[in-house]
């Protein structure tokens, strides 16, 4: 089932993923490479990944079976390659290698793109429940700086020099509460949005089947 996603296209290509070839001497000795390919196909590795094997073996002066990894890692593809797979991908803001065959990248495309949507949903709400956090911390921290202030302001010790910098000092930290109290307003109206938005893409997307 084909769906218009235009929120990323399809530029979905990124460059490796993290994975560590790393292999001990006995791992390259013994290792069976069609399993080998099978593990990495199903990872969702490119190509890269047998090149960074190979050099791990090199120091070893082994050279990987090739044929036996590739057949592993086609297999393994199959089973990297799957709606299922892609949605949770995307959902969780994983990168996809344009790894997968024609026949299987459609949908796999179709599927990865639903599940960053919901992936990107949530990250609004995310963020926007971050920015509120800071401005609530930075109202306490304010809130706290003024009473300091209106502590030295009736202080006996305090100066008529002090008490009118203190004065400039508390009209301004009045005036920057106000400032973070518009943009927390503004920022759970956001909130509500965001969260509606998500809510909405949440019921629906159940009726993808992924």
């Amino acid at each position: 089932m084909k769906r218009n996603w235009n929120l990323i296209g399809l530029v979905l290509v990124a460059l490796g993923l993290g994975g560590c070839a790393s292999m001990s001497g006995d791992e390259c000795v013994t290792g069976d490479w069609e399993a080998i390919g099978y593990e990495d196909g199903a990872r969702g590795y490119t190509t890269d990944q047998l090149a960074q094997r190979r050099k791990a073996c090199a120091k070893h002066g082994v050279t990987p079976d090739f044929a036996a990894y590739q057949r592993g890692r086609e297999q393994g593809l199959v089973e990297y390659c799957q709606p299922g797979r892609a949605f949770d991908i995307g959902s969780r803001g994983g990168r996809y290698n344009g790894v997968c065959t024609v026949d299987l990248e459609a949908d796999f495309l179709d599927a990865y793109n639903a599940g960053y949507h919901l992936y990107t949903l949530q990250s609004n709400v995310n963020r926007t429940n971050s920015a509120i956090r800071s401005r609530e911390n930075e109202l306490e921290r304010i809130a706290d700086e003024i009473r300091d202030k209106e502590a030295a302001l009736i202080s006996q010790e305090t100066t008529t020099e002090e008490r009118v910098l203190l004065l400039v000092d508390l009209k301004d930290l009045s005036e920057k509460i106000g400032q973070l109290e518009a943009e927390i307003q503004d920022l759970y109206e956001q909130r509500a949005r965001h969260q509606v938005e998500l809510e909405h893409y949440q019921a629906s997307v159940i009726d993808f089947g992924y």
